[in-house]
């Protein structure tokens, strides 16, 4: 051991739990208040420690002593032999030396809820998930233990009590499921019966509603694997605040192994799917996204009403549905620039509703407008004013000035909530395709990146901190679109003409545009039919070419049709 270095002090030593009567001077028993024999334990003079399996093996150590510069000696007992005590007390005076806290009584409890009073920086809507966290599953798993003695095993513990606990309410939603059947069925039989029914069937209706409100009321919400991971993430981030003030060695989560996550992938509603949907009702995955024709469907059912601004405003620019509440006029110019500047939301947790910061720092952008949603705003702004003209008109009634651009007509904000469950019974009611309101954001993404939108601009669109998360996720290319790229190979390829090869309206001018297109890209990946095709359609004059949007100046009233393309040419059918 090197020079200055600390020198470990340890002892072991065996102790039972024998105890013998204690006697006066003359030999006489010791009697207590209520007149029994008092006990002493006989500790190391027992005759029986002489034997091999009699009591077990303490150790304690010295430690230097604490701050307040009183004595440090922790021990521990029960090791069935002199070896494990031994072990024991080496690792606690490594785990001292290394500056974690070995006399420290704080429990996980005590330390969890400690660390989420400290995260001062976290987002209101992030404390309120965190500490359901520490409440509803950290704390009963896990909160007895001291903090010192928490290990990996304790953790992987937990979340193997989850997967059981998801078998459970697993077979709980089969039984809801079937229940729901059988009191569809005594129903279908009950009004079956016509207009002397028989009590028969009313009383087995009665029992079968009976049923499934019993299989209702069992648990049946399943712990997925991205909710497992927030957990481990969350309980993560807590331990290396212990260890970072050394009351733990490491971070006991790492290496705990939990059901792998991956993130759900967009898919679009192709013709496939939607027969497959309308045949079975089951949706095809977790997110799902318009096509352009289907969104153009959408778009013309609400023209119509009051909401239409905000949800075109979605659709096309790719608000978050807070973002989209919460856009105040301030940060709205719809006058000379056509930009909206999205630097808070609104957020709610069913209940209240607060205004926060944007989910992220890149989250805080400046977009342009498209030339319709310009106009919308426009008009939905006179539409606001006549709301408050209209409220105030008889001065018995005060107009609430939020200060936000979409407002009921007596200008409170809509909450949050509301837009996600009438856009919901919208859907239902006109049956739709079946899509989350969220999505009308992924639709944004797609529709710009089939317009030829650079990932670049789509990222900074939606206010994504990672190229990779915009690349990867929000993406998710229309089928129509993909026609041109799947061709696009071909054509690169020079081939002898044969009689299965048919020629295509407009080749000679399309042929000679095609050849200047391959010296200038002969190998750069570019779409060359789909630039042909453009080229030859603005030279022919069937086309004109892109140009910035014009600036809005005579609104038109609210409901509008607005027929125009959707910004750098992709198209959303609607209806004339």
């Amino acid at each position: 051991m090197s020079k200055g270095k600390p020198v470990f002090k340890g002892t072991t030593y065996r102790r039972c739990g024998c105890k013998v009567a204690v006697t006066d001077d003359a030999g006489n028993p010791v009697l207590d208040a209520d007149g029994e024999p008092k006990l002493r334990a006989i500790g190391d003079d027992c005759p029986e420690l002489r034997k091999r399996d009699h009591g077990s093996w303490y150790y304690y150590v010295e430690l230097p002593p604490g701050p307040d510069g009183k004595r440090r000696r922790p021990r521990k007992g029960g090791f069935l032999t002199k070896t494990k005590a031994e072990e024991a007390a080496t690792k606690l005076w490594q785990l001292a030396q290394d500056g974690v806290d070995v006399m420290s009584d704080e429990t996980v409890e005590d330390f969890l809820r400690r660390w989420i009073a400290d995260r001062q920086d976290l987002k209101r809507s992030t404390r309120g998930d965190y500490e359901d966290y520490i409440e509803r599953v950290f704390i009963p798993a896990l909160g007895k233990l001291k903090l010192i003695n928490l290990r990996k095993q304790h953790i992987q513990a937990m979340f193997r009590g989850i997967a059981e606990a998801n078998a459970v309410r697993a077979r709980n939603q089969e039984e809801a499921d079937a229940a729901l059947a059988a009191e569809r069925v005594a129903h279908a039989a009950w009004k079956a019966g016509g207009r002397r029914k028989d009590p028969s069937l009313r009383a087995a209706w009665k029992t079968a509603q009976e049923e499934l409100k019993a299989a209702r009321a069992k648990p049946r919400h399943i712990t997925g694997p991205g909710a497992q991971l927030k957990l481990k993430n969350t309980l993560s981030g807590a331990l290396r605040a212990a260890v970072d003030e050394h009351l733990i060695a490491e971070n006991y989560t790492e290496g705990v192994i939990i059901p792998k996550y991956v993130r759900p992938k967009p898919l679009v509603w192709t013709p496939a799917r939607v027969k497959a949907y309308r045949e079975t009702g089951k949706i095809p995955g977790p997110v799902m996204v318009w096509t352009p024709e289907q969104a153009g469907q959408f778009l013309d059912l609400v023209a119509e009403h009051r909401l239409y601004p905000l949800f075109h405003l979605m659709a096309f620019r790719g608000l978050r549905r807070g973002e989209a509440v919460g856009l105040p006029w301030a940060e709205t110019d719809i006058d000379e620039l056509g930009t909206i500047h999205v630097s808070e939301q609104l957020v709610t947790d069913s209940v209240e509703v607060w205004e926060d910061t944007p989910k992220s720092d890149s989250g805080e952008r400046t977009i342009t407008l498209d030339s319709e949603t310009w106009r919308l705003l426009r008009a939905w702004r006179d539409r606001q004013q006549a709301d408050r003209e209209e409220w105030e008109k008889d001065g018995a009634k005060a107009w609430t000035n939020s200060g936000r651009v979409f407002t009921w007509e007596d200008g409170t904000p809509y909450h949050p909530d509301y837009i996600s469950q009438w856009f919901d019974r919208f859907i239902e009611k006109h049956d739709l395709l079946p899509i989350n309101l969220k999505e009308l954001r992924t639709l944004a993404a797609s529709l710009s990146l089939a317009a030829g939108l650079a990932m670049k601009a789509i990222q900074a669109l939606l206010g994504h901190s990672s190229y990779n998360l915009t690349a990867d996720t929000y993406t998710a290319l229309m089928p129509q679109f993909d026609r041109a790229n799947a061709e696009a190979p071909l054509a690169v390829v020079p081939r002898a003409a044969t009689s299965d090869t048919a020629e295509t309206p407009g080749d000679e001018v399309t042929d000679a545009v095609m050849a200047v297109l391959r010296k200038l890209a002969p190998a750069a990946g570019v779409l060359l039919p789909e630039a042909a095709a453009s080229i030859v359609a603005i030279v022919q004059g069937s086309a004109p070419p892109a140009s910035q949007p014009p600036t809005p100046t005579d609104p038109a009233p609210l409901p509008a049709s607005a027929n125009e393309p959707v910004p750098d040419g992709v198209p959303i059918e609607r209806a004339a």
